[in-house]
């Protein structure tokens, strides 16, 4: 069966992150000719060059990036500058919006102001997909969108819904960063109510897998017990949970949305599951066949919000969809790509490529 997307020009925003790079590897695979638009501030030319090694292509360096013997090329742009976003869009039939200034819990605490620049390329790049008549956009969101005073109960058992977000014209996002989602969301709406731009945002929720960084939690926690730190350190109580989702179902969710969504509505991708940090690592231990003899929860680390878990019933009605990643099989993918590949470490607090 020939693929939706086979054949089309595609633009994906931050295609040379975590995220972004495995939809651009599954998007190539599908047919699609793909455009990744990055200015490097967090995804790195060694996740596109992986990308396209892994396809057989290669590469020329140009004046605005690389381009392959195949049409796929990447684009150094900065999206805060609405012109250069402009040009850029022009000509692709869907854009998937990932760009984002990020670098998980630890940046997002740190650094609220510049998270804030999400405000401005969120809109440069809804409004220049209106302008350049792309078919349809996907914008990534996140579950940093929701208020803090549904997650604010370690152990709870309740599970985030879509209309959570904004309930009576009210919303209480998770910082700078949650905020700067949640308006890109009400953004593409109001592009979608006055000017018919067909589009979708896709909540993600703690995404884990191989190419990730330190600084995020999974990388970060696999990292200490390969190298065997004992004391082994977990940021904050470790009583906080999260609905861990593997980067592949994230990629599998997101083309579905994008294909399927055109009212600009939100979607949850998540797997609906809770496991604390402290059940997290226990897991992490098992695979590695070790354990340490001290575990040190430190307090004095941000850990977010307390509990964190999507309902993803309209993701399996509409989009025929669900996460075929336990957290076990998951980790233990993560795990043996770290093994393999020993990727450098980074700091956690900042954000790298």
């Amino acid at each position: 069966m020939k693929s939706f997307y086979s054949g089309k020009k595609i633009l994906v925003t931050g295609g040379a992150g975590f995220i972004g790079s495995a939809l651009i590897d599954e998007l190539i695979r599908l047919g699609a000719e793909t455009t990744i638009g990055d200015n490097l501030s967090t995804g790195s030319l060694k996740n596109v060059f992986r990308v396209w090694n892994k396809h057989g292509f290669f590469c020329k360096k140009n004046s605005k990036g690389y381009t392959t013997n195949n049409k796929h090329k990447l684009v150094l742009v900065d999206f805060q500058d609405f012109e250069k976003t402009r040009d850029l869009l022009k000509g692709y039939e869907i854009v998937l919006h990932l760009a984002a200034n990020i670098g998980g819990r630890g940046y997002i605490d740190t650094h609220p102001g510049d998270c804030c620049e999400g405000f401005s390329v969120n809109q440069n790049v809804i409004k220049a997909a209106h302008l350049a008549n792309v078919d349809r956009i996907l914008f990534a969101s996140s579950a940093c969108v929701y208020p803090n005073d549904l997650q604010k109960n370690y152990g709870s058992e309740y599970l985030l819904k879509e209309e959570d977000a904004i309930k009576n014209n009210w919303g209480n996002a998770d910082k700078e960063y949650g905020w700067a989602k949640l308006m890109g969301e009400i953004t593409l709406q109001g592009y979608n109510k006055q000017y018919g731009l067909k589009g979708v945002s896709t909540r993600y929720v703690t995404a884990y897998g191989p190419w990730e960084n330190d600084t995020h939690a999974i990388i970060a926690l696999i990292r200490r017990a390969v190298e065997k730190n004992d004391p082994y350190v977990i940021w904050g109580s470790g009583k906080q949970d999260r609905d861990f989702t593997y980067v592949d179902d994230i990629v599998s969710g997101t083309l579905a949305a994008c294909e399927k969504i055109t009212d600009a509505s939100s979607i949850n991708l998540g797997t609906s599951v809770r496991y604390t940090m402290r059940e997290s690592v226990d897991i992490i231990f098992d695979i590695l066949n070790w354990k340490p003899k001290k575990i040190v929860c430190d307090k004095t680390k941000p850990e977010g919000v307390k509990t964190r878990a999507l309902d993803i019933k309209r993701a399996k009605k509409v989009l025929n969809w669900k996460p075929k990643y336990t957290l076990r099989i998951g980790l233990a993918k993560t795990i043996e790509w770290f093994l393999k590949e020993k990727p450098r470490t980074v700091d956690p607090l900042l954000r790298h490529g």
